[in-house]
């Protein structure tokens, strides 16, 4: 094991993978000068500020037998290659009958908390998460982005890699061996028996510090991370509410059409485990407005710990 941050873990996986098949190339505005010391300009492409572009050029060299990585910079900047990922990235394997395989890395920095103001702060995976054809993964610590960024480059179709802007300098214990975090599978981060937080991306700490707080009154706190929400791990989340029979989901996002919506309503659909729950499910999310500039106003905003742990006891006043 080595400490790294989750930037460097998330390097050190493109570093490794890159050795490891040369099929592996990546494009970005301002590429890693340590990758393209490596690697070298052929691989490390330092591209023009055109995300379209980039994006156009991973579609049709991925059909060609490469294995592009997209590093799109802020999720901001994503939304330019909007129509190339909806109507190119995402369909092209069905257009083509399932006859080429088309594997792609996109990478984006999302979030909140980083003073970035309205237009820099956002979270975007909702919208990605509703595309057919698309893999979505979400780390929130260093070992699982390096894990979850390899198998992403190995799989054989599409996958967005959404990484917490707040999370970069978050240092974590990193296995050096090949330690592939499997794509489709949720972390029980906290085991806990009277609450079920699901807590999404970097809203694992505020989660898991709430979760502390509430210890110490006595309540027991389970805290999973999904890690990918395509494809979501259902059972794991169903499974926990069995135990708990209270439901908490924790997104950064606004609460509409969200990726908590969406994990609510698949416990909402299973009989079996709706009728374990033993109060209201509840959403700690923004509210829909742009992120301010403003510190004090962002952090307003923001789900914390405090609105966590708060919630948390609201629930566990139902009988």
């Amino acid at each position: 094991m080595t400490t790294l941050s989750y930037a460097a873990a998330l390097e050190s996986a493109m570093s490794e993978e890159m050795r490891r098949d040369s099929r592996v190339y990546t494009m970005a505005t301002s590429p890693s000068p340590a990758l393209l010391a490596e690697h070298g300009p052929m691989r490390v492409k330092r591209m023009p500020i055109s995300e379209a572009t980039m994006t156009g050029i991973a579609v049709g060299s991925a059909g060609c037998g490469y294995r592009p990585v997209v590093h799109w910079g802020s999720v901001t900047f994503a939304f330019m290659a909007f129509d190339q990922v909806v109507n190119q990235a995402c369909k092209i394997r069905y257009m083509f009958g399932g006859q080429r395989d088309f594997p792609i890395v996109f990478r984006a920095r999302y979030g909140n908390g980083t003073r970035s103001a309205a237009q820099h702060s956002q979270t975007g995976y909702a919208l990605y998460a509703h595309l057919a054809g698309l893999k979505v993964v979400l780390p929130s610590g260093a070992a699982d982005a390096k894990g979850l960024l390899k198998s992403a480059i190995r799989d054989n179709n599409p996958v967005v890699c959404f990484e917490a802007g707040r999370g970069e300098a978050l240092e974590e214990e990193v296995a050096e061996d090949d330690a592939l975090v499997p794509i489709g599978v949720a972390s029980v981060k906290r085991p806990g028996t009277d609450v079920t937080i699901v807590a999404l991306g970097y809203m694992v700490y505020p989660a898991l510090a709430a979760a502390d707080e509430l210890a110490a009154e006595g309540t027991s706190v389970e805290v999973i991370d999904p890690r990918t929400l395509v494809p979501l791990d259902v059972d794991t989340i169903r499974k926990s509410i069995h135990k708990t029979g209270r439901l908490i989901v924790v997104d950064e996002s606004a609460p509409i059409c969200s990726m908590a919506s969406e994990i609510m309503a698949v416990v909402a659909e299973d009989w079996d485990t709706c009728r374990k729950l033993r109060a209201p499910v509840r959403r700690v999310c923004m509210p829909a407005v742009p992120v301010p500039f403003s510190p004090p106003l962002e952090d307003f905003v923001l789900p914390d710990q405090a609105r966590i742990a708060g919630t948390v006891r609201e629930l566990l006043g139902y009988s």
